[in-house]
């Protein structure tokens, strides 16, 4: 990844703990949070159409003809949705291009080859959502007649993570299901004028972690997050701040910012990165000396 770790932040505090001792689980324990915090955002991302290729302003969906097509298509976004179908014309396929229609900032694809349908393993009717942050893809069999546009849209939804993902009960879903077990939080304030600017040097952050750490967004403004900014301890007057935290053994890191930047990201990644590997060391260490 060609990332160093560099010196303590300037301007910060940080703070190290343990999740267990809450008494739940960090990642079922904020799920719960958000399911009970309230109705969910719109859809995913920053507050602003997400970046994608070209694709994306095309009439869509897109046909795609042949592997060459869809390999192209699928690489060319942070999130690209795919119908493949057995007959271009099924109830399947209109209700997909319904589905279409009410996502703008996702870009669709269409095909029918029986080259590309082989090249995914796509046997029959199916909506794959293909993302390029934990390299990942989402397959949701339409042969069911009870898979509708509504039902299409909630699981795109549901899946379309991106280098940096908004937090809401929706969005929540795709972080539990992740292949990524570390995520970072930026908890702030989208109101504050200085968000754009946050914003932009977050991603540029995530891109420097990418398939490593799921980078994620979460609104201090909205009530639905009031118990997650407190479930790590802090208070509005802290804010903004970086919370991450590894799954498997529920560690966390708490960092509070004077302001956000790449390199204090990166350094509080690293960190946490570089503990990490010393706490998978230590074990073989131990292993080596008993054996000599």
């Amino acid at each position: 990844m060609g990332v160093d770790a560099r010196g303590p932040e300037q301007g910060g505090t940080a703070r190290r703990g343990q999740a267990g001792t809450m008494g739940a689980s960090v990642l079922p324990c904020l799920f719960a949070i958000l399911l009970a915090g309230g109705s969910p955002a719109g859809c995913a991302g920053d507050g602003s159409p997400a970046p994608h290729g070209a694709a994306g302003t095309a009439e869509k969906p897109i046909l795609l003809n042949s592997i060459v097509d869809a390999e192209a298509f699928i690489s060319g976004a942070e999130v690209a949705v795919v119908g493949f179908f057995q007959e271009p014309r099924s109830p399947a396929a209109s209700q997909f291009e319904r589905a279409a229609g009410r996502i703008a900032e996702v870009p669709f694809g269409l095909s029918t080859s029986p080259a590309v349908l082989s090249r995914y393993g796509v046997a029959a009717d199916t909506l794959t959502l293909f993302r390029r942050v934990d390299n990942d893809r989402r397959d949701l069999d339409m042969n069911s007649k009870d898979v509708d546009a509504e039902k299409m849209t909630r699981f795109i939804r549901m899946n379309e993570l991106r280098l940096v993902t908004e937090y809401n009960p929706v969005t929540a879903i795709g972080v539990m299901q992740s292949s990524l077990q570390l995520h970072l939080l930026l908890i702030t304030d989208k109101m504050s004028p200085r968000h754009p600017e946050r914003m932009r040097r977050y991603r540029a952050a995530a891109e420097l972690f990418k398939g490593k750490i799921l980078f994620i967004l979460v609104d201090s403004n909205l009530k639905s997050n009031e118990q997650t900014v407190s479930f790590f301890k802090l208070k509005k007057s802290q804010l903004p701040a970086l919370a991450i935290f590894n799954t498997p053994d529920e560690k966390q890191d708490v960092l509070t910012l004077d302001e956000v930047s790449v390199e204090r990201v990166q350094d509080f990644c690293n960190r946490f990165l570089q503990r990490m590997q010393k706490k998978e060391d230590e074990p073989e260490e131990k292993t080596l000396n008993e054996e000599l």
